[in-house]
């Protein structure tokens, strides 16, 4: 902001030229004492000073409008990224759904639902995310992170999990019939009433899960399973799990 002050009146010029003995610096002196009264003049000249405070005024009103419209951007925002999880739906690829995704999980929006089908999201980052009754079947998660996040009767068929992190994950419900879960962290994870017909848990690590109310598990590969809680593995082959290594 400028500072603003009365300014002096210039010198007059007849006064002004007599401080130069020099011929030669007279029109440089003429120079500068023209712009000195121009300064003058609009250095008080009111009206410049209020449309500087009119200038403020506008940046004011500019933030104000920007905070108070900051609920609807946020709102069009999350309306694209569901445009383009939507769009894709039931396409391969990924098509931006990884990044749509996770901008909404970061905002805290539940995913309840969402159909991704088909779709290529490794390396997905989706911690601690609401994702009740989504459907992830024949998708491709390798080395995605799912850490602490709700999957209660998600559609995971076929879902390729290679070497992602579902830890401490709640799967109550699931269908993860033919999932890859080769190398796979379930360390933590709920498995109550989850379907794991067929599915690969080779080199899985199951420290920790909750199986005993697993629902079925008919020729699910857990050889080589690592840190599988007392009692699972008797139980697993009992009930058709086999363990057949590579």
């Amino acid at each position: 902001m400028i500072a603003h002050g009365r300014r002096e009146r210039p010198l007059p010029w007849h006064i002004r030229k007599q401080s130069y003995h020099h011929a030669w610096i007279v029109p440089f002196v003429a120079f500068e004492w023209v712009w000195e009264w121009v300064a003058y003049f609009l250095g008080n000249w009111t009206f410049l000073e209020v449309l500087e405070y009119l200038g403020s005024f506008s940046v004011l009103v500019a933030v104000i409008f920007y905070f108070t419209e900051s609920g609807n951007r946020l709102k069009l925002r999350h309306y694209q990224a569901w445009q383009v999880i939507n769009t894709a739906q039931g396409k391969g690829g990924s098509g931006g759904r990884i990044e749509a995704l996770q901008e909404l999980n970061a905002d805290n929006v539940p995913l309840v639902g969402v159909d991704v089908s088909s779709a290529f999201l490794q390396g997905i980052r989706l911690v601690n995310a609401n994702l009740l009754r989504a459907d992830f079947s024949s998708a491709d998660l390798r080395n995605g992170s799912l850490i602490r996040s709700s999957l209660t009767l998600a559609n995971l068929n076929s879902a390729n999990f290679r070497n992602a992190h579902l830890d401490d994950s709640v799967l109550e419900q699931a269908d993860l019939t033919s999932a890859d879960l080769n190398g796979c962290s379930l360390a933590g994870a709920d498995l109550s009433g989850a379907t794991l017909d067929d599915a690969d848990l080779q080199s899985a690590d199951l420290r920790a899960i909750r199986w005993q109310n697993i629902k079925s598990m008919v020729g699910a590969n857990i050889a080589h399973a690592k840190n599988p809680p007392d009692g699972f593995v008797p139980w697993a082959l009992a009930h058709g799990a086999i363990e057949q290594g590579q």
